[in-house]
C-alpha cells in the first residue's frame, strides 16, 4: 500500500506504511524517521517508530499541520538504507538454568538441543524494530523460522528484570520485573533503561541491531556487580 497519513488529535500524525509485521516495512519506517530528523523541523517533540508506522508528535502552535503533512509524505519516499542513527550492540547473556528456565522446553519443542538454540540466537543479528510495552523494552527480530513458538499457555505473573525471551518471530528483553508470557532463555546484566540519562534513557533504539554473546554464570555475576557499581557504561556493550 502507498503511505497514508492518519490524524491523532491536534498534536500528532501517523505515517502508515502497511498492515503487517514485516522487516521491509520497518526499514521504510526507519528511513522516514531519519529523513524527517534530518529536516531539523522546529516544533516536533517526538518521533515514534513501530513495526509499520511512524507517529510524529508536534506543537501545532509552532509548526503548520499542512506543511508538516507534506514533509511527512516527502520523508516517506526515502529509500531504506543503513541508518546513520543506528548503533550495533553486543549484549552478554547467561543462558539456561535459573536465568533461562524455559530453554529446555524451547529445545524440546523445536526438536533441537539447548546448545543449538543458544548458538542460533547468538548467531543471528537481530534488528530493534520498536520500543514498547515497558520503558526500554525492545522488540527484536526476526528469529530463525524453526524458533517461532506461540506464547506460553500460562503467563508468569513476574518475569525477572533483564530476562531474554522469545515468542513468535521475535525476541525481547524485559528491562523491569513484569508479568509476561514469553519463553525465557536467559538473563543479561546490561541495564536497558537508565532514568539518569536524560538524553537517551533507553539503551536500544529502533533501527539498532543486537547480537547476543553467551557467558557463564560466573562472568554474568561479575558483569552484574560491575554494572551495579557503575563500572560499566553503555559504551561497554558497543559491538566491535
Amino acid at each position: 500500500m502507498n503511505p497514508r497519513l492518519l490524524d491523532l488529535g491536534d498534536g500528532a500524525l501517523t505515517l502508515e506504511f502497511g498492515d503487517r509485521i514485516d522487516a521491509d516495512l520497518n526499514a521504510r519506517v526507519i528511513a522516514a524517521r531519519d529523513a524527517l530528523a534530518a529536516m531539523l523541523l522546529d516544533g516536533i517533540s517526538d518521533l515514534v517508530p513501530t513495526w509499520r508506522s511512524l507517529t510524529v508528535h508536534f506543537d501545532p502552535l509552532r509548526i503548520d499541520r499542512n506543511a508538516l503533512s507534506a514533509q511527512l509524505l516527502q520523508a516517506a519516499q526515502a529509500m531504506p538504507q543503513e541508518s546513520a542513527l543506528a548503533t550495533r550492540w553486543r549484549i552478554p547473556v547467561s543462558f539456561g538454568g535459573e536465568s533461562g528456565p524455559d530453554l529446555a522446553q524451547v529445545a524440546q519443542a523445536t526438536g533441537r538441543s539447548e546448545a543449538d538454540v543458544v548458538d542460533a540466537i547468538c548467531a543471528t543479528e537481530l534488528r530493534v524494530f520498536l520500543i514498547g510495552f515497558l520503558p526500554g523494552f525492545p522488540y527484536l527480530g526476526e528469529l530463525p523460522a524453526w524458533m517461532h513458538l506461540p506464547r506460553r499457555s500460562t503467563p508468569r505473573t513476574a518475569v525477572p528484570a533483564n530476562s531474554l525471551a522469545i515468542a513468535g518471530a521475535q525476541a525481547a528483553i524485559y528491562p523491569w520485573q513484569s508479568p509476561g508470557g514469553w519463553h525465557l532463555l536467559g538473563q543479561t546484566p546490561v541495564r536497558l533503561f537508565d532514568v539518569s540519562d536524560a538524553a537517551r534513557p533507553a539503551l536500544l533504539a529502533p533501527g539498532d541491531s543486537v547480537r547476543f554473546t553467551a557467558v557463564d554464570p560466573h562472568e554474568f555475576r561479575r558483569l552484574a556487580t560491575a554494572v551495579a557499581a557503575g563500572e560499566c557504561g553503555r559504551d561497554d556493550w558497543l559491538a566491535p
